[in-house]
């Protein structure tokens, strides 16, 4: 299915209510209150997008640099950005089914990628879940084991792995 009218677009403090029901939609099992997906977009807004198809929300980014090899729990308030930040952090990647197999997703990795390489740093890391790590391996992105983490990807689900893409 393709649309003529699909753009992503910076997210503003008006888009954070849908962003919490798209995120309920997508990722019932990786529940995060809302404070905790509103302090990603106060702490860092150039990471933050929103995908509208026929100008209504479809999904969303939220990114900011952090440290690679390190990972946020998962619905854990950050507080700070990490002042020695060497990384760039994709947080959450969410599109409504309507929004998939367009290109969307490539999309605004591509930008993020971009915009983490136009700041400096030298890889981006993320977690994959819901069976995404062949999307993630097609971006450029490798698992990287690290068994440190085990216990905040176990928190996620059993599947899930911490990925990193070195630019």
């Amino acid at each position: 299915m393709r649309f003529r009218d699909v753009a992503w677009r910076a997210m503003s403090g008006y888009d954070l209510e849908s962003v919490f029901a798209i995120a309920n939609k997508v990722h019932p099992g990786f529940f995060e209150a809302e404070e905790v997906l509103t302090e990603k977009h106060t702490l860092y807004r150039h990471g933050c997008y929103i995908l509208e198809v026929a100008e209504k929300p479809a999904g969303y980014v939220l990114s900011h640099p952090y440290r690679r090899g390190e990972l946020p729990a998962l619905n854990t308030l950050l507080g700070s950005l990490p002042e020695e930040a060497d990384s760039f952090y994709i947080h959450d990647l969410a599109l409504l089914p309507l929004a998939r197999g367009i290109g969307a997703a490539g999309q605004i990795v591509a930008a993020l990628t971009k915009h983490a390489e136009a700041m400096g740093f030298a890889s981006i890391g993320l977690v994959a879940v819901n069976g995404s790590v062949p999307f993630w391996e097609k971006q450029g992105f490798v698992t990287e084991d690290r068994p440190e983490l085990a216990k905040k990807l176990g928190a996620y689900e059993d599947a899930a792995r911490y990925m990193t893409k070195t630019l």
